[in-house]
């Protein structure tokens, strides 16, 4: 499949995110410590915008009482059911082998790059002086 440009890094600071469409679908990028994951924006379950749910750690327990944070796997919870899914694999955080949301591969170029290369900037001209976000839809 094509990459798309969907953004300039400068767009999606540390820790936030940006709703973008690429062929009729919303994606979501998630900016994480200078890492950019895409899912599809929509839940599984019922079809929640996980644009506006809330973007945690996972946490775990063996025991009443006692949870273990887990700060590489980020999650983002659908804000009708609180259905949590990975924003790496998209793998839903309670059945991993049955559900999952769309992940779409994102990589960062540079605008020069783009200029000289085989993508086409889709949804705003490409300055080749700034790094954007493709992704792979």
């Amino acid at each position: 499949m094509p990459f798309h440009v969907v953004a300039q890094v400068s767009d999606i600071p540390v820790g936030q995110r940006k709703l973008v469409e690429v062929k009729g679908r919303e994606v979501v990028i998630f900016n994480h410590e200078g890492e950019f994951f895409a899912v599809l924006n929509r839940c599984p379950h019922q079809g929640g915008r996980l644009c506006d749910g809330l973007l945690t750690v996972a946490i775990t327990s063996n025991e009443p009482g006692h949870y273990e944070y887990i700060p590489e796997r980020q999650v983002i919870r659908c804000p009708w059911h609180a259905w949590e899914f990975d924003i790496r694999t998209g793998k839903s955080w309670c059945e991993p082998d049955r559900v999952k949301v769309r992940t779409y591969k994102t990589e960062v170029l540079p605008g020069t790059k783009l200029v000289r290369g085989e993508y086409t900037a889709e949804i705003f001209p490409v300055k080749t002086e700034n790094d954007y976000i493709l992704i792979d839809a």
